[in-house]
């Protein structure tokens, strides 16, 4: 006991004599239940001294002292140590496994105190790896369990933590009030370790949001109480903050020493390095140290891809860029004001899918990031397009237009301006008036905004291919309205598709559809459940696809035989075309639960994206006849992501998927005309652009966008 309070009170060489004198005492006089504590303690000593390997091993044996010893408090300590290891050694996905089991553990036991501070640790893993919506929902239950078993200590952290994730979500008006709750609180229970840290997450709320004197305060006081050796642990944060208000007040010697400083200590934690990195940069650029600068900015972008490459779970390289992207950013912003606008989309094109172009890489065996020379005009002559390449930042975001014989840059408004636009457009789709003859002004703006600076780049009736960035994902741009004596939607004048990055574009192979092409067909399903009951023109929309391949060359499952067994087990791998008819899910907080809704098998009726990118494809095009099925949520740098992204991981060349809700009455009709364009010859990009214009220019509602709009090809590799 005397060796964990030294250890609390961060008197490690002290901890460390305590505890070696307690070992050699319970091994002499073998008492194993004691041995399992001080190898826990040991661990913790470890912990707080930054031996993190030290540490697990501490744990693990505790752990298998615990079970054999049936001690089932003792082995939810050793889990949620074992989880506090691979948290502070940055292994974050490890680390909420070890978490989950600790909950499991004392939600069994009714340890309200350890589910309250397991549920915490499991928030604040997720706001490091950039999953924001889970670190919230998990924190605010955090905070919530935290008073109800009275601790007010775990309480402060929590809520600290969620004012990180309302920070890092640029929600400000939130951040702010939740991170002086948690200070106010801290001051209470007076932890100097959850001061500094309070006061580090105020300083950085008031840095950003233009308060640099306020900031200045919050920082004087949190190193002071650093300086006076009562707590070591946030120093680095603090420096960092300290040279941050340095660089704003245009004192660039004092902060390059603070960014030193931190760069300089090997222990310092991988985020706060990059961000080191990054800030240096700034202050080498503000300083007109240009080749420094890029050598700083190069380090941090360096530096966070071996810590994405360091993460194993999929889902969490999807989310992990969304706390990073700001650095992608600045480095963007830097070599643009240097007037190297190549240079600047080749950065940008490094944030992109890659958790995308990872998996399809490990797929083929294949290496990943990137091509071997980065030569944008090249892809756009191959692919016979111009390639427009949006660039969404806070503060200054970007178009670049590349076609065959050049790059043009074009400045756009920040995000937020952006975004807001883009949310009004897509929810005047399910209006009864057609956006075009009510003439809506978003749609107009959108143009105006994100095509007509490039517009006499794009020749009348030629390909373009779109690599969207941010609420881009979520807007077809065959919608936007072009003005002129006859306005009109885009698509009147382009054929369209989507891409994820310029080096997946680069290993896209610009083909006609296969000869001898054969079918794997999926619909008309039975109903699964209430939500999901049988769709009645289902059976119309197999009826009119499967017509257009032979019998031998047509393999369908409908009603009972529509499960997600069959697919798996049906070779879907040996067909060029891959067709479902039927509803589709879309996660928000876990796009990998995204399915297709299939018939029931005992309780199972849905194939989910976690399944399909595990079972390589090679279909020529996926069509996912069903709602949603580009998914709901975008993350930084990877995009929609849920069925669409799915099978592109799992190695179509091109998907079909719908950005919305789609409507069972219009979708067989457009499914009959891509096929016929597909049976003639024509590529997936101009058999389905003909489709929608069938609708177009119809007299009744299939008309308006809502009908055709919803679905979007994606190329692959």
């Amino acid at each position: 006991m005397q060796g964990l309070d030294h250890t609390y009170l961060q008197q490690f060489s002290e901890a460390e004599r305590d505890l070696s004198a307690a070992a050699e005492m319970a091994q002499s006089s073998r008492q194993d239940r004691l041995s399992l504590d001080i190898s826990q303690a040991q661990g913790i000593l470890e912990l707080y001294r930054r031996r993190y390997s030290d540490a697990a091993a501490a744990f693990r044996t505790a752990l298998t002292m615990a079970r054999q010893q049936n001690r089932p408090s003792s082995e939810l300590n050793a889990l949620g140590n074992l989880g506090n290891a691979a948290m502070w050694e940055e292994h974050y996905d490890e680390a909420i496994d070890w978490f989950k089991l600790a909950l499991e553990k004392s939600q069994s036991l009714r340890e309200a105190d350890t589910e309250a501070r397991t549920l915490g640790n499991i928030g604040w893993n997720y706001l490091v790896v950039g999953d924001f919506e889970s670190a919230e929902d998990i924190l605010k239950k955090a905070e919530k369990a935290s008073i109800k078993a009275s601790l007010p200590g775990d309480q402060v952290k929590w809520l600290n933590a969620l004012s990180d994730v309302y920070f890092q979500q640029h929600r400000y008006d939130i951040a702010g009030p939740t991170s002086e709750e948690a200070l106010r609180l801290a001051r209470k229970v007076a932890d100097n370790r959850d001061i500094t840290n309070c006061l580090n997450s105020a300083s950085e709320i008031a840095l950003v949001t233009g308060h640099a004197d306020v900031a200045g305060k919050y920082n004087q006081e949190a190193l002071g109480i650093e300086q006076a050796g009562l707590d070591q642990f946030g120093i680095a944060s603090s420096t960092i903050i300290a040279g941050r208000i340095a660089g704003e007040k245009k004192q660039f010697p004092e902060a390059a020493a603070a960014f030193r400083k931190i760069l300089a200590d090997p222990s310092t934690e991988t985020a706060l390095r990059w961000e080191a990195q990054a800030s240096l940069a700034g202050v080498r650029a503000a300083q007109g140290k240009t080749a420094l600068a890029e050598h700083e900015f190069s380090g941090s972008i360096s530096t966070i891809s071996k810590a994405w490459e360091q993460i194993k779970k999929e889902e969490f390289r999807l989310s992990f860029l969304s706390s990073a992207i700001r650095f992608y950013d600045a480095y963007v912003n830097f070599l643009i004001a240097q007037e190297r606008p190549i240079d600047a989309l080749k950065i940008a094109d490094r944030s992109r899918a890659q958790t995308l172009e990872h998996g399809l890489s490990s797929s083929t065996n294949g290496k990943s990031r990137g091509m071997a020379a980065f030569r944008p005009q090249e892809i756009a002559r191959r692919l016979n397009a111009t390639l427009l390449f949006y660039w969404l930042g806070q503060q200054r975001s970007y178009l670049w237009a590349i076609t065959p014989a050049k790059v043009s840059l074009f400045p756009l408004p920040g995000s937020a301006e952006v975004g807001s636009t883009v949310k009004a457009y897509l929810g005047s789709f399910t209006d009864p008036r057609d956006p075009l003859e009510a003439g809506n002004q978003d749609g107009k703006k959108l143009y105006a905004t994100l095509i007509q600076p490039a517009e006499k780049l794009i020749p009348k009736n030629s390909r373009v291919i779109v690599l969207p960035d941010g609420n881009l994902n979520s807007l077809n741009f065959e919608t936007l309205i072009v003005p002129g004596p006859k306005p009109h939607y885009w698509i009147e004048d382009v054929t369209l598709l989507t891409g994820n990055s310029l080096a997946l574009l680069d290993k896209t192979l610009s083909t006609a559809p296969p000869e001898g092409a054969n079918l794997f067909l999926m619909g008309d399903a039975l109903q699964a459940s209430p939500d999901f009951p049988a769709l009645p023109q289902a059976g119309k929309e197999v009826g009119l696809v499967e017509n257009y391949f032979p019998q031998d060359k047509r393999t369908v499952f409908t009603r009972a035989q529509a499960t997600p067994s069959r697919f798996l087990s049906g070779k879907p791998e040996e067909f060029s075309y891959v067709h479902f008819a039927t509803h589709g899910t879309a996660s928000t907080m876990r796009p990998l639960e995204s399915a297709v809704i299939l018939s029931p098998e005992g309780d199972s009726y849905k194939l989910y994206a976690r399944d399909i990118v595990r079972h390589p494809l090679h279909a020529y095009l996926v069509t996912i006849s069903a709602c949603n099925g580009a998914g709901l949520r975008t993350y930084a740098g990877e995009g929609l992501v849920g069925l669409a992204w799915a099978f592109l991981h799992a190695g179509a060349h091109y998907v079909i998927a719908g950005l919305w809700e789609v409507s069972n009455a219009s979708t067989p009709q457009l499914m009959d005309k891509l096929y016929k364009g597909l049976n003639s010859g024509q590529d997936p990009a101009t058999a389905l652009r003909n489709a929608k214009l069938t609708l177009l220019h119809s007299s009744g509602n299939y008309r308006r966008p809502f009908y055709w709009a919803p679905f979007q090809l994606y190329a692959g590799s």
